[in-house]
C-alpha cells in the first residue's frame, strides 16, 4: 500500500526533472525572430508583453541614461495592436513569421497613423494619406511598427542629427555619431528597442549605421523593394531596405518587402527574379569554394578597421573561401561620387515637388519653399532644433541646373552603365562570385556640436556609393571591434539581383563568427531573461 501511494510522488518528481531537462531560456538581448516566436508558441511570451519589453529598453536608456536619442514617434496604438495580435493567435494561429514582432521605421517611411517628417520640423504634423506599400506589407503580415526613428534631416548628412530630433547617438559611445542617415534604426536596433528595422539607402544611408552599429543591413537591388511611400532623395539610387540584429531575420524581412509595384515602374525588373522567402538560401557552408574579390582602395584610412579586416580575411578563408586579392576597382567607379552622383543629384527638385504634391494642405509643395521657411529658424523653437545647413543646401539644390540639363542626362543614360559594366567587367574578368570590403573606412566620428552648421562636411572615405551607381546589391555583417570597442562590418557585394548569394555569404560567415556585440551603455533591464 504505502508503495502504491508513492507512485504519484516518483511520478511528479520526473515529470519535474523531465521539464527541467527540456527547459528553454529566452533573452530579449539575443533572441531573433524565430527565438520570439517559439517563446509565444510556448506560452512564455505574449506579444503584449515583448511590446512591453522594448518600450521599456526606449524609456530607459532613449532619453535616459546614455540618451540614445533614437525615437522620434512612438505609435501610441502598439500596446493595442499586441493584444489585438494575441487574441487572433489564440482564435487562428500565426498569420506569418512577422505577426506580432516590433520593428523601427525611419522616419521617411509614410505612416498613415503617425506624422512622417524626414527629420524635419516643417513636417512634423504631416501624417500621409496611407501607409507606403512596405509598411502596409509588414502590417498584413501582422508586424507592429513601434516607433519612427530619427534620421538625417530629409536624408542629406551622415551624422544622424535633424531639426526634429536632434543628435542620436551611437550606443557603443555615445560621444560618437551613429553615420547615417537611416541613423535612429541603426542606433535603436543596436540598443535592442527591437529586432527589426527599416531603412533608406541612397548612397550608404543602411550600410553605414549598421556598420557604426554593428548590426546588419541589406542595401538591395533597385527595383527589388519599391520606392513609392518613401521620402525621395535621388529616385535613381534610393532604395528601401531591412536591418536587423542577425541576418537570418533581415533576410527574413526583406522577403515581406519585395514584389512589382505598378506604380514603381522600376520594380518592373525584378519580375521572376525577386522571392518572398529569402531565408530558404541561409546555408552554414555557403562560403565554401567561393571566389571572393578583396577591395583595398581605401587601406589606410584607418589602422584599426584595417585590422579587424584583415582578420576577417582570415575567417572567411577557414570558412573555404577562395581570396583574391586584392582587387582594385575600376577608375570610373572609385571616382562615381562625383562624375554621376552629384550631377544627378539635379532630380532633387522634381522628386521632392512630386513628393509633397502628396501631402496634406498646409505643407511645403517645393524645396525652394522648405528652405525660405527653414532658413527663418534661428533659435530652437519648442522641441525643434535649428539646422540651417539642410535648408541652405536645399536652397543651393533649387537653383540648380534641371534635369533636362546635359551634365545630368549625360550621367543618367551614358554614366551609370558605365560604372555598372566597368564593375560587372571586373567581377568577370576574375571570375569572381562577389566583392568583400570594409564597409565603412574608418570609425564613427565624435559628434560635433557645430553640425548643425556645417554645409560642405567633408565625406568620410566610402565604397558604398558605387553600389548605388551601379543599382546593385550590398550586403553587411558584422567582423568585429576595433580596440577602442567599435564595431567594424565587412560588405559583400555583387551583381543586381544576387542577393540570394550575398545573403548566404553573410550568413555563413556571421554564423562562424558571432561577431555582434550588445553596447555596454544599454545593458539588459530585469524581466528580458526568463527561462520556460
Amino acid at each position: 500500500m504505502k508503495a502504491f501511494k508513492l507512485l504519484p510522488l516518483l511520478a511528479s518528481i520526473a515529470l519535474c526533472f523531465a521539464s527541467s531537462a527540456h527547459a528553454s531560456t529566452f533573452d530579449l538581448e539575443t533572441a531573433g525572430v524565430p527565438e520570439i516566436q517559439a517563446a509565444v508558441d510556448a506560452g512564455a511570451l505574449t506579444y503584449e508583453k515583448l511590446v512591453k519589453l522594448y518600450l521599456a529598453r526606449i524609456a530607459a536608456y532613449d532619453h535616459k541614461g546614455p540618451a540614445i536619442n533614437a525615437v522620434i514617434t512612438l505609435n501610441p496604438k502598439a500596446l493595442e495592436t499586441a493584444r489585438a495580435l494575441d487574441a487572433e493567435f489564440k482564435a487562428k494561429g500565426r498569420r506569418s513569421p512577422l505577426m506580432g514582432i516590433p520593428i523601427l521605421a525611419k522616419d521617411n517611411y509614410d505612416t498613415a497613423d503617425m506624422p512622417t517628417s524626414g527629420g524635419d520640423f516643417l513636417l512634423a504634423k504631416s501624417v500621409p494619406y496611407a501607409d507606403a506599400p512596405t509598411i502596409a506589407r509588414l502590417r498584413d503580415a501582422g508586424a507592429i511598427i513601434l516607433a519612427k526613428v530619427n534620421m538625417d534631416e530629409f536624408a542629406h548628412g551622415g551624422v544622424g542629427f535633424s531639426s526634429r530630433g536632434g543628435q542620436t547617438r551611437n550606443p557603443h559611445d555615445p560621444r560618437r555619431i551613429p553615420a547615417g542617415s537611416s541613423a535612429g534604426t541603426g542606433a535603436g536596433l543596436a540598443a535592442w528597442y527591437s529586432p527589426l528595422g527599416l531603412g533608406s539607402d541612397t548612397g550608404g544611408s543602411i550600410r553605414g549605421p549598421s556598420s557604426a552599429n554593428g548590426i546588419v543591413g541589406i542595401k538591395p537591388t533597385n527595383g527589388l523593394v519599391t520606392r513609392r511611400g518613401i521620402m525621395p532623395c535621388v529616385l535613381s539610387f534610393d532604395t528601401g531596405g531591412p536591418m536587423a540584429r542577425t541576418v537570418y531575420d533581415a533576410a527574413l524581412e526583406l522577403g515581406f518587402l519585395t514584389g512589382v509595384d505598378p506604380k514603381d515602374p522600376l520594380t518592373r525588373t525584378s519580375v521572376g527574379l525577386f522571392y518572398r522567402d529569402y531565408t530558404q538560401f541561409l546555408k552554414k557552408d555557403a562560403l565554401k569554394g567561393v571566389r571572393l574579390g578583396v577591395i583595398r582602395d581605401l587601406k589606410g584610412t584607418d589602422a584599426e578597421v584595417d585590422r579587424v579586416f584583415d582578420a576577417s580575411l582570415d575567417e572567411l578563408k577557414r570558412q573555404g573561401a577562395i581570396l583574391i586579392d586584392p582587387i582594385n576597382l575600376p577608375a570610373a567607379a572609385i571616382q562615381s561620387r562625383t562624375t554621376v552622383m552629384e550631377p544627378m543629384r539635379a532630380e532633387v527638385q522634381d522628386n521632392y515637388r512630386d513628393y509633397l504634391a502628396t501631402l496634406r494642405p498646409g505643407f511645403p509643395k517645393s524645396i525652394a519653399e522648405i528652405a525660405a521657411q527653414g532658413i527663418k529658424l534661428t533659435k530652437p523653437t519648442d522641441s525643434f532644433f535649428p539646422h540651417p545647413s539642410v535648408f541652405t543646401r536645399f536652397k543651393a539644390l533649387s537653383e540648380r541646373v534641371p534635369t533636362t540639363s546635359l551634365s545630368y542626362t549625360s550621367a543618367k543614360q551614358y554614366g551609370m552603365a558605365a560604372v555598372q559594366g566597368a564593375v560587372l567587367g571586373l567581377i568577370n574578368d576574375q571570375q569572381l562570385d562577389a566583392l568583400v570590403y570594409p564597409t565603412r573606412s574608418r570609425r564613427p566620428e565624435l559628434i560635433d556640436p557645430n553640425t548643425p552648421n556645417i554645409v560642405d562636411r567633408p565625406p568620410t572615405p566610402s565604397l558604398t556609393s558605387i553600389a548605388n551607381v551601379t543599382q546593385f546589391p550590398d550586403v553587411i555583417v558584422p567582423a568585429g571591434l576595433t580596440s577602442d570597442k567599435m564595431p567594424v562590418t565587412i560588405s559583400f557585394f555583387g551583381p543586381a539581383y544576387s542577393e540570394p548569394k550575398l545573403i548566404a555569404y553573410a550568413y555563413s560567415y556571421e554564423q562562424a563568427t558571432h561577431h555582434r556585440v550588445s553596447p555596454s551603455t544599454t545593458p539588459a533591464l530585469p524581466g528580458e531573461r526568463f527561462e520556460y
